[in-house]
């Protein structure tokens, strides 16, 4: 029997056109399309654990739960369709001599995929053996204007999944899962810290003067104080300064801003973990950093290893500990008269390396040769160290090696994902490095640090050897996840503005 609606819309040939049409028709039937909520006693996944024997109903256990519409299929005076909620999906039963006929022909002709709705009803298996919930009264919760993508196919337009991402949530679970176990990934990275009696600390996101790292700042306006800020690069000074002030160990998991290029690896907006420890170094911190890494790892999905791309990366310690010098030679194969001072301009020439810097220092061009022929190569988790005191401008120096920085920073699978240091303490040669690096900026560097003063007189106040590192989180979710693109384990990544047509 085709219902009124049907015959007042079957003109229409957009969906969306239609649904809205209903609305009306809801209305008269004196349901409200968005009411408040109904009580619920379960979830879809509970339900399931229920047991239930097949020759057995469930009259004496009544559930109400709600979800949305993802499925339905028809079957006369009787239909089986569909709902999901945040802990998954189960089938329900209708039937128009259990509900009556007016509400079953108002579910037939009102509600669609896509809708939110509220159920009640008993349990039972069907004769295929899938837990069910007979229907008993059913009520609607959100009318959807618009239909689901089409449900074998999910959300296959990557560009719309990222625009829309509340559609690829809804459509495909593994998107779902996967920012779910996001979310349990930075919970264990705060239990292991916090077992290790760190505090979780907030520091501000508008920085007068941009530090912490080398990059180049987002810039905005303050109307008020009539000052430009910058949207913070790193909250390494200011957790420096927390170290001082006596806050011996502290973490902070929060967003960054570089106003650099979109990949696959890389967004303007990303989310780290920066942890600093008094009375450790670059070596307490290397440790920390590989225990955190291998028990988050293990804890999130009960092993060590994990499959990324083509690789079966191991995050069980001990990792592969490597000079930058000894890299060079034993990933790079280049041979040690290669990276002498004398020659590297020739074997930078010849493999293509390059820095920005028309006057980079030798060991700056090490590092150029480094990412060149090194970096992406590095499979397995290793970590770098032997860094040059040029790039590390917040590091003190290698008491075994003045001549390189007391710093480490950790690869996988070609992707940087984590540094850390033996945080500079000393005023005086942190004051001069900032004076090396405002040259530096002068000279044409965007990513130079600027001289920041109060943080010198905080440094004179005292702060005690301290290990610091920070961990890149979007990245670290990309290996636990299998996944390849920056932009798929970010809720809403940032995109190209799309202006309407």
């Amino acid at each position: 029997m085709a219902s009124p609606l049907h015959e007042q819309t079957s003109h229409l040939t957009n969906e969306s056109e239609v649904r809205r049409a209903k609305l009306e028709q809801i209305r008269l039937s004196g349901r409200n399309p968005w009411p408040s909520y109904l009580p619920t006693n379960s979830t879809c996944a509970e339900l399931l654990t229920k047991e239930i024997a097949p020759s057995e109903s469930g009259a004496d256990h009544i559930f109400s739960v709600a979800g949305r519409i993802i499925a339905r299929r028809e079957h006369g005076k009787s239909l089986f369709a569909v709902i999901q909620d945040r802990s998954g999906s189960i089938q329900l039963y209708l039937k128009q001599n259990t509900v009556g006929e007016k509400n079953f022909h108002e579910f037939l002709s009102l509600v669609d995929t896509g809708d939110i709705i509220w159920i009640t009803g008993t349990l039972f298996l069907t004769k295929t053996g899938e837990k069910t919930i007979d229907t008993q009264k059913w009520e609607l919760l959100s009318k959807s204007l618009h239909p689901l993508p089409e449900k074998h196919h999910g959300l296959s337009n990557v560009e719309q999944r990222y625009r829309q991402r509340y559609l690829d949530l809804i459509s495909n679970r593994e998107t779902f899962d996967k920012f779910v176990k996001r979310s349990k990934i930075i919970q264990n990275i705060r239990s292991v810290l916090t077992e290790k009696d760190f505090i979780e600390v907030e520091t501000p996101m508008l920085h007068p003067i941009p530090g912490g790292a080398a990059a180049r700042p987002f810039v905005t306006h303050h109307n008020a104080l009539k000052s430009d800020f910058y949207l913070r690069i790193a909250p390494e000074l200011y957790l420096k300064r927390l170290v001082i002030g006596g806050m011996e160990r502290v973490f902070e998991i929060n967003r960054n801003f570089r106003n650099e290029g979109v990949s696959t690896r890389h967004n303007p907006e990303f989310t780290m973990i920066e942890f600093y420890m008094a009375h450790g170094d670059y070596k307490t911190g290397m440790a920390l950093t590989e225990e955190l890494l291998e028990r988050t790892v293990t804890q999130t999905i009960g092993k060590s290893e994990v499959e990324f791309g083509p690789f079966t990366i191991n995050f069980k310690g001990p990792f592969q500990k490597l000079t930058m010098k000894e890299s060079l030679v034993s990933v790079g194969n280049l041979s040690e008269s290669e990276i002498s001072a004398e020659q590297i301009d020739a074997t930078m020439k010849k493999h293509g390396a390059s820095h920005a810097n028309t006057q980079a220092s030798y060991g700056e061009k090490i590092t150029a040769l480094f990412e060149e022929l090194v970096e992406k190569k590095l499979i397995q988790p290793t970590f770098i160290t032997g860094y040059p005191l040029e790039t590390s401008p917040l590091a003190k120096t290698d008491d075994q090696n003045p001549s390189v920085a007391a710093r480490f920073e950790l690869f996988i699978a070609g992707m940087e994902l984590a540094n850390g240091y033996s945080e500079l303490n000393d005023p005086i040669d942190q004051a001069n490095r900032f004076k090396q690096q405002a040259s530096a900026r002068d000279g044409g560097d965007a990513e130079a640090h600027l001289y920041d003063a109060d943080y010198i007189t905080a440094l004179e106040y005292g702060l005690p050897p301290t290990s610091g590192v920070g961990i890149g989180i979007d990245r670290l979710v990309m290996f636990i996840t299998n996944t390849t693109s920056i932009k798929d384990v970010i809720l809403f990544p940032t995109l190209k503005i799309k202006h309407d047509e």
